[in-house]
């Protein structure tokens, strides 16, 4: 295990800046996942952890020592690639013993050391097999096995579940945070998957444009976006983005329905226009008697059934937005529905900058 901190992370080529003034601090056994679109800068982010890439300006810290000027080999990482890059001419055990046997460690030790890591992969039959006669998720495993064999200071992941199929993926991201929780390692994983940022990470760090755009844990990015890309981004359904203004302490929408503003928001001047930010599941169908001030009442436009859940597309101040509510709901497409919302969970923005003014409560009671 080891800290990992980048101090002033920036990054050039030539005249285009692909990162920007990042600084982030994880502690020992923190599963830290880089999220974002493609072209943000994250696959470069880990490179610099790496030694990959060359930093312009700024420091890359484990365990407190700068290892800027360190070469790949000295830094005491290990990485798993998209590509597994095995070598297709060495059986299972040699492609996982083979750092091991470029650092001069006995035969006996490395293959004791091999058997240990195949039986924790579940992949000790495969021991005698060539990559070739491996599936997709067997080679994942073998690739790390490799890295697992080194027994480093912090895992690096790049990407590694993108070239399998759905299952498989939702299999493999199980495996690698069942391997986290028991080994206690200290992980930095890249992925554009926001599902695999949520449900494999300690810290998230969102991205855009070279920029982290908020750094935190799974529930505060989801519950407390910082502004309106992380809201969209992370999230699927994405959250429901509403624009309004405010006027007497709510924040009126079209149609003349508005929803209130909590105390705790503070003051804010009528007239300033906002969007609110609204998750799919914070949406309740009441009957339209029981229907109070705070509810509004949309029009349904498409009932998409998954299972255990309905997807229902509605019609909100000339905005589609998307309700997350359970299988047993009984609604129809082209009638209208009254919906209790969980306003005071809602965020605010300011409709300029897509900056959040005030964060809800996170409270799930």
């Amino acid at each position: 295990m080891a800290t990992l901190e980048f101090k002033n992370i920036g990054k050039s080529f030539g005249s285009v800046e692909v990162l920007k003034d990042i600084n982030l601090e994880i502690g020992h056994g923190d599963f830290l996942v880089l999220v974002g679109p493609s072209g943000c800068g994250k696959s470069t982010l880990l490179g610099t952890i790496a030694g990959l890439q060359d930093i312009t300006t700024g420091s890359v810290l484990i365990d407190g020592e700068t290892v800027n000027d360190l070469e790949p080999k000295e830094r005491d990482i290990a990485m798993v690639f998209q590509s597994y890059a095995l070598y297709p001419s060495m059986t299972v055990a040699e492609n996982i013993a083979f750092s091991l046997r470029m650092q001069g460690v006995p035969k006996s030790d490395r293959m004791q050391k091999v058997r240990e890591v195949a039986d924790l992969l579940q992949i000790d039959h495969l021991l005698n097999r060539k990559p070739q006669a491996l599936s997709g998720g067997q080679r994942q495993r073998v690739a790390m096995g490799r890295a697992l064999v080194r027994d480093p200071k912090v895992f690096l992941f790049d990407e590694p579940l993108s070239n399998l199929d759905a299952k498989l993926r939702v299999d493999m991201r199980t495996e690698i945070k069942k391997l986290h929780q028991r080994l206690g390692t200290t992980i930095v994983y890249v992925t554009h998957d926001q599902v695999e940022a949520m449900t494999m990470a300690t810290q998230i760090a969102v991205m855009r444009d070279g920029i982290v755009q908020q750094f935190g844990t799974p529930d505060e990015i989801y519950q407390t976006p910082a502004n309106t890309f992380v809201a969209t981004f992370m999230g699927s359904p994405a959250m429901n983005l509403v624009d309004g203004a405010v006027a007497n302490g709510r924040v009126q929408i079209t149609d003349g329905q508005s929803l209130p503003i909590p105390a705790s928001a503070g003051s804010l001047v009528d007239g300033r226009r906002v969007k609110i930010g609204l998750r799919p599941e914070w949406f309740s169908p009441v009957s339209t008697e029981g229907k109070s001030v705070d509810d509004l009442t949309l029009s349904v436009d498409v009932i998409e059934p998954t299972g255990p859940d309905i997807y229902v597309a509605l019609h909100l101040g000339g905005t589609g937005i998307m309700a997350r509510l359970s299988a047993d709901a009984r609604l129809k497409a082209g009638a209208t529905q009254t919906f209790k919302i969980d306003h005071a969970r809602a965020v605010l923005f300011d409709a300029e900058t897509g900056n959040a003014i005030y964060q809800g409560t996170t409270s799930r009671d």
